[in-house]
């Protein structure tokens, strides 16, 4: 039940297999565990103890994977944060958590330079690499219970601050064995990422089922259509996984159907929608190269349910049949399932679903009952059994692939001395399946620019939640109990869905 005794079977057995490839650089199943054990030793020495949360903040890299293991094997919890958030929303991640350490890329280091978060000590990637020099490390295995926490991925609510998603050694082991039986991974596969490795997708659906499957990760920091294309031919990858944006790129890219992608069998797909028309382009592109579709949240590891390739064009809009060992139901307001070809929210139950909420018990209560995941997704059930997403996790906007919520929009925007009211919604965008707009009314006698609005935007928010648009009201639109009526602010053609 434990992700690191994983690594240590494939160091001992094929301990010369490769494990990961980071620009140029191959590390072999032995080097990285020897490498994740001087990290644990590292941090062991320094006094840390179970249950202690380390932040890691750092952009795609051999190191990550290394710390990333290294934190767990020390009997520690390892926090990955996204690297792309602002200053404001970074600290509050760290205070809110309780961060002991932070372990961050020094290349990225301005967003966290002034943080007032009292961590015990700060470690850079230069430290991390002096740290792998060593000869050899003083590790003491650590007693670990498949229940306790092995990482903290924050992810954010409906109230509009993040909220950290508990998932225990059990969560992570089951989901890599759940997402490797279901894309049929073998130790011959090389998984190409190059969505960030900070996101559970990119670690827990990717990453480390691989590493559980004992094929090697090809990483790349990045996406870049000519690079991502070139790396794919040059390194044999056998699986690449890409949001609906990338393979859009991908696919406009001129000469495109004339690259020979020879080893690659599985183009992956997911966390925001996939028309048909681009499916079936990539499929008509790449014939022998099969699709695959994958829905889950970080609530669940991220695993719920996977379209496989037979059904790509058949199904399509469909997120597939639940996982492996994994149960989907769908529940009306009472709690009660609905019939099929009903609406209803999404609960899926397995192994993979969270322990809970860091310091949330109230909001663990309301998403986890009797060992249902209730999602907020709405969804439908087709008479095969395929499952249909309906509508989206409250407001939330699905930005190729990044969540924004609304309301955190809207919050810095009411901080703005000039705004009387805001709203945020999502419009359509042909790359990024959609983006944020603000509807702003500003107060009487004052003035304020649209550019003076995304300015402010800028220092508070990461750069993919700033809205794309600002449109100027008198009066926000709203019903009879002041609540505004979002619906009536969106374009009149909205057909974008989840996936």
């Amino acid at each position: 039940m434990f992700i690191s005794n994983v690594l240590e079977k494939h160091a001992t057995i094929a301990p010369d297999s490769q494990a990961i490839a980071f620009e140029g650089k191959e590390w072999t199943y032995s080097e990285l565990y020897k490498n994740a054990q001087k990290i644990a030793a590292y941090l062991q020495k320094k006094g840390y103890q179970k249950g202690d949360i380390v932040a890691q903040f750092m952009l795609n890299s051999d190191l990550f994977m290394a710390v990333y293991y290294g934190v767990q094997m020390a009997g520690l919890t390892v926090m990955p944060v996204n690297t792309k958030l602002a200053q404001p929303e970074v600290e509050y991640i760290f205070s809110h958590s309780e961060s002991k350490l932070l372990i961050f890329d020094e290349r990225i280091e301005q967003t966290i330079k002034n943080c007032a978060h009292p961590f015990k000590d700060k470690i850079n990637s230069a430290k991390i690499r002096e740290i792998l020099s060593a000869e050899e490390a003083d590790y003491k295995q650590v007693p670990l219970n498949p229940n306790e926490t092995a990482v903290v991925m924050y992810t954010s609510g409906t109230t509009g601050k993040p909220k950290g998603v508990k998932l225990s050694h059990r969560n992570v082991y089951e989901t890599a064995e759940i997402w490797s039986e279901s894309m049929k991974m073998t130790k011959e596969d090389r998984m190409y990422i190059c969505t960030p490795l900070f996101h559970c997708a990119g670690s827990h659906v990717f990453a480390v089922p691989t590493m559980y499957s004992g094929g090697a990760v090809i990483i790349e920091e990045a996406f870049s259509p000519d690079r991502t294309v070139n790396n794919l031919v040059e390194t044999k990858a056998t699986i690449f996984f890409g949001v609906p944006a990338m393979y859009t790129l991908l696919l406009n890219k001129p000469g495109l159907e004339n690259t020979n992608f020879e080893h690659l069998r599985l183009f992956v797909y997911g966390a925001s929608p996939m028309p048909y028309e681009l499916v079936k382009r990539l499929k008509d592109t790449f014939p022998k190269v099969k699709v695959q579709n994958c829905y889950g949240q970080t609530e669940n590891s991220p695993a719920a349910s996977s379209l496989t390739d037979k059904d790509a064009l058949t199904k399509i809009g469909s997120v597939g049949k639940p996982l492996p060992r994994t149960e989907i139901k769908l529940v009306d307001s009472l709690g009660e399932e609905v019939p099929i070809g009903e609406v209803g929210e999404i609960c899926v139950k397995g192994p993979q679903v969270m322990k809970g909420y860091l310091r949330n018990p109230e909001e663990t209560s309301r998403t986890i009952k009797d060992g249902w995941l209730y999602s907020g997704d709405l969804g439908r059930f087709d008479e095969e059994g395929f499952l249909y997403i309906v509508d989206r996790k409250k407001d939330m906007i699905l930005r190729g692939g990044e969540n924004i919520y609304p309301i955190e929009v809207e919050e810095v925007l009411y901080r703005i001395p000039q705004v009387l009211e805001a709203a945020v919604v999502g419009i359509p965008h042909e790359v990024y399946g959609e983006v944020p707009k603000a509807f702003v009314v500003v107060k009487g006698g004052q003035s304020v620019t649209a550019e003076e609005v995304l300015t402010y935007c800028g220092t508070q928010l990461a750069k993919y939640k700033i809205p794309m648009e600002i449109e100027f009201m008198e009066k926000l639109p709203r019903n009879a109990s002041g609540k505004v009526l979002k619906h009536t602010l969106k374009p009149a053609v909205n057909e974008i869905t989840h996936s």
